[in-house]
């Protein structure tokens, strides 16, 4: 081990930052950050970013050249300047009265290094490479920062919060030890997460006083997957994953994003199809009240977003009414992360103002829909599960008010690597669509912010076909 690594308290103390430029100020920035003073040494003016440093009324600046009287009182040194004769000065100086000095990007008068940090206060998680490689400490600090949530800070602050307790609970370090791991992996846990700190302090208490013999009972996770690619889930999302007992997944999760589930979870299909249903959605609701009734943590898998045309709210209404635990975590819904990949701003400036979600699900072999409210001018529509109404669809948009010449466009399995886009018209796209061979699943983008599509298009990982160009009286031509 080439260093020693420590955290040093210096709250209400005083350190020193030769130097007044950028660099100078973010070392200002974490001396601030961790609870002391900061003299600044410059014969030059600060630069502005020292104005904006939380914690600046506690920044001195002392306009004058570096002299080793500065470091009375101090009880660290940061030097940020590019002359090297006073770099080497400041060191000394420091080094001779047995302060910790730091010269930025000079390991070699570095009596300390700083880490690359993660800080989730209490929790602070530091790296270093010995001042070899701090671009490789940075990479992995950035693999880090998703495995730890922000939210763990407050789990740290808790546990502070029942220190006592839980020592005049359990004398032996052992069985305290044990304890704790049991809480943090519970839904105790979870509860924090998801800013239920009173509901985890009650929980915790209920424990420790004997009136629950076991921690509390399983959850559910009702987790938005995204419109498809594994590189759009939240940081949360991928957590859940990876901690839950039981996997309930739709049909539009898509395998790779299956395959980041924890490996050894029970993994149960509940997908929906057109006249082809695994299990009614009232069953779904109830299976997923039985196993956290279990003691089980259970991912609910959507695709897209929960509350966005997934019958999410009714799955939580049946928790709810059976005393469930939940969380739910957002996804990005099929209508952002779709039409992004396609290149084709839902909103623009000159072509649209609003934006309406619809889904063209047809019941009965009809499409109802509040057509006057959709069909309007400067407004982008986008609809889910429409292609197998897609005549109907586009007749009844024409029927109120849109013209045939109205762009469109339908994004079959948007942002994965089998993206196909195809552009037409209200007028042509049926015919398009059919000749084009799309299978869902698929979303449909009606306004003229489909114009913008061959000019900001920048995802094209497969076939992308246009039929936009094409006269109404004139079949389809498409470009694969």
């Amino acid at each position: 081990m080439d260093y020693l690594p420590i955290f040093l308290d210096i709250r209400g103390r005083n350190g020193l930052v030769v130097g007044g430029d950028e660099v100078a100020a973010r070392k200002a920035a974490l001396v601030l950050n961790a609870g002391a003073w900061v003299t600044v040494v410059s014969p030059e003016p600060l630069c502005p970013a020292f104005q904006d440093l939380a914690g600046a009324e506690r920044i001195v600046h002392r306009q004058e050249t570096f002299a080793p009287e500065h470091l009375d009182g101090m009880d660290l040194v940061y030097v940020a300047t590019e002359d090297e004769l006073l770099a080497r000065r400041v060191f000394e100086a420091a080094r001779a009265r047995r302060l910790p000095v730091n010269v930025v990007d000079t390991p070699a008068m570095c009596s300390f290094i700083m880490p690359s940090i993660i800080d989730r206060s209490p929790v602070v998680v530091a790296m270093a490479t010995g001042g070899e490689a701090p671009v490789l400490a940075r990479l992995l600090r950035a693999r880090l920062e998703t495995l730890i949530p922000a939210s763990y800070g407050r789990l740290a602050a808790l546990a502070g919060r029942f220190r006592d307790k839980v020592r005049e609970r359990f004398p032996e370090t052992r069985e305290r030890r044990k304890f704790w791991e049991r809480v943090f992996l519970s839904p105790i846990a979870e509860m924090v997460f998801a800013s239920r700190e009173a509901d985890a302090e009650a929980a915790l208490d209920r424990l420790l006083e004997g009136e629950a013999a076991e921690l509390p009972a399983g959850e559910v996770y009702l987790v938005g997957a995204g419109p498809g690619n594994p590189d759009l889930l939240t940081f949360r999302a991928l957590r859940l994953m990876q901690q839950a007992d039981v996997v309930v997944y739709d049909r539009l999760v898509s395998p790779p994003i299956l395959d980041m589930c924890r490996r050894d979870a029970d993994r149960i299909y509940v997908g929906k199809e057109r006249d082809n249903h695994a299990l009614p959605q009232e069953e779904i609701n109830l299976l997923l009240v039985r196993l956290a009734k279990e003691g089980k943590r259970v991912l609910r898998l959507k695709g897209g977003d929960p509350f966005i045309f997934g019958r999410g709210g009714e799955e939580i209404e049946t928790l709810t009414e059976h005393g469930v635990a939940f969380q739910v975590v957002p996804g990005i819904t099929a209508a952002s992360g779709v039409a992004s990949y396609a290149g084709i701003p839902l909103t623009h400036r000159d072509y649209a103002q609003s934006v309406a979600f619809v889904t063209g699900h047809l019941k009965d072999n009809t499409v109802n829909l509040d057509w006057e409210s959709i069909a309007r001018p400067n407004q982008t529509i986008v609809i889910y599960m429409g292609l197998k109404g897609l005549a109907s669809l586009c007749r009844g948009l024409m029927d109120h008010g849109l013209p045939p010449d109205m762009p469109a466009a339908i994004v079959q399995q948007g942002t994965t690597p089998n993206q196909r886009v195809l552009t037409a018209t209200l007028g042509t796209l049926p015919e398009a669509a059919e000749a084009a061979q799309l299978k869902p699943p698929t979303l449909i983008i009606v306004g003229q912010v489909v114009k913008l599509h061959e000019k900001l298009a920048w995802f094209r990982p497969g076939a992308d076909v246009s039929a936009a160009a094409t006269p109404l009286d004139r079949p389809a031509h498409l470009e694969m």
